[in-house]
């Protein structure tokens, strides 16, 4: 096993900082991955960080993470969460320990994203606490 923990982000979050603040945040995803990279190195970890608005980039990633025997995964599978049976079945065929990463809580919002096919395959979620939701997931991986 690797020390290695892959951070994978699905689509729109490149718009971190711009698209909504009120509900995601000022963060930028660059800004997300300067904190992450931060904390990694003080827990002795790499961070891998990718984003892309196309779900099969995500499944191949979450395959990619098994293959190189990654630590575990943080992911943000954006609007995917709530839609895609592929990702969940990705997350569901890889031993890698998958953590759901949601900047908002989705159960505090549109009854559509209160079901996450994500959620179900994951080993946990960490939601609502903005950008902090990721560093708080670093933290659970890296004991892994």
């Amino acid at each position: 096993m690797s020390d290695t923990i892959f951070v994978l982000n699905g689509p729109n979050l490149n718009l971190l900082g711009l698209r909504e603040p009120d509900i995601y945040g000022h963060d930028t995803l660059d800004d997300i991955a300067g904190q992450l990279e931060d904390r990694g190195r003080e827990l002795g970890v790499e961070i891998d960080m990718r984003q892309s608005n196309h779900e099969g980039h995500l499944v191949d990633w979450l395959h990619e993470a098994q293959a190189r025997q990654a630590k575990a995964v943080l992911l943000n599978a954006g609007g995917f969460t709530h839609t895609s049976v592929a990702i969940h079945d990705a997350i569901k065929s890889v031993t890698t320990p998958v953590i759901e990463v949601h900047l908002s809580n989705p159960h505090a919002r549109e009854s559509f994203r209160h079901e996450s096919f994500v959620g179900r395959a994951a080993k946990g979620t960490i939601a609502g606490f903005g950008a902090l939701s990721y560093i708080l997931a670093l933290e659970a991986a890296a004991r892994f």
